[in-house]
Formats: C-alpha cells, sequence, structure tokens
C-alpha cells in the first residue's frame, strides 16, 4: 500500500545519504564514485517530492515525472521544482557513465571523471537537496494551494 509520508521521507534520506557519501568521495579523491552518488541525490530529491502526489518510478530520470506536477505544485515552489528537475536530467546520464562507462570508446567509469567534474556534480546535487528542502517545507503549509500559474 502507497504510503505518501513514508515515501517522501524516504526519498528524502536517501537523497541526504548520497549527497553526504557523495561529499566524502569527493574528499578521498574517488571522483567516480562523488559523481555517482550525486546522481542518485538529486534523483531522490526528486523523487521525494514526486511521493507527495503518486509513487515514483524506477527511473534514473525523474525529470518528466516532476515537471509533469508543476501544475498541481503550489504557485511559491514551482520554480524550484523546475530547477530540480533540470538538475536530476542533467545528472541522470551519470548514473550509467559511471556505472558501465563508456564501451564505445573503451573507457571504464573510473576513466572518465576529472576533479572538476565531481566538484559539479556535488555542488549540483547540494543544490538539489537544498531544493528539495526548500519545496517540502513549502508544501506542509501550502499543499492545498496548487491553483494558478507561475512565471519563472
Amino acid at each position: 500500500m502507497f504510503n505518501p509520508l513514508g515515501e517522501v521521507n524516504y526519498g528524502r534520506r536517501a537523497a541526504e545519504k548520497y549527497l553526504e557519501e557523495a561529499e566524502d568521495f569527493l574528499y578521498a579523491g574517488n571522483w567516480r564514485a562523488a559523481v555517482a552518488s550525486a546522481q542518485l541525490a538529486a534523483e531522490n530529491a526528486a523523487k521525494a517530492i514526486i511521493a507527495v502526489y503518486h509513487l515514483p518510478s524506477w527511473a534514473h530520470d525523474p525529470s518528466n515525472e516532476l515537471l509533469s506536477l508543476l501544475p498541481r505544485l503550489p504557485r511559491g515552489v514551482r520554480c524550484e521544482a523546475r530547477e530540480l528537475a533540470e538538475i536530476a536530467s542533467a545528472l541522470a546520464p551519470e548514473h550509467a557513465r559511471s556505472t558501465y562507462g563508456e564501451p564505445s570508446r573503451g573507457l571504464l567509469p573510473w576513466e572518465i571523471y576529472t576533479t572538476r567534474d565531481a566538484e559539479e556534480a556535488v555542488e549540483r546535487a547540494k543544490k538539489a537537496v537544498q531544493l528539495m528542502r526548500y519545496i517540502l517545507e513549502r508544501l506542509r503549509v501550502e499543499l492545498g494551494d496548487a491553483e494558478g500559474a507561475e512565471v519563472c
């Protein structure tokens, strides 16, 4: 049975833990693992918002799911939800790359990423988690006020 609060909390906790892990890997110099965990942080941050409305899919790119909910979201968080979707979409390809590498180019996952790649991915994940926290905080207050359009 679908438990929205449980699903939301699961996504939030997963996003926060993956972000913590990404930061630890970045500090340790494991660029591949930092990018992989950053991607999962952004994915789970988006899924935490989706879970307020329905069970999220198992897709590694939940951006379209989140974007489809924009009309149902309170006006005061639509821009933030759009930004979160953009981050999740931008990092989604890294799930496969950080797992399988680039076989067509003969590159293993550990051979793809630089320090800069890892730093950028972790910064995006930090932003995704901040956006998730902001949206969840606002949804608890405004969940019933989801009508109307907002210009971003």
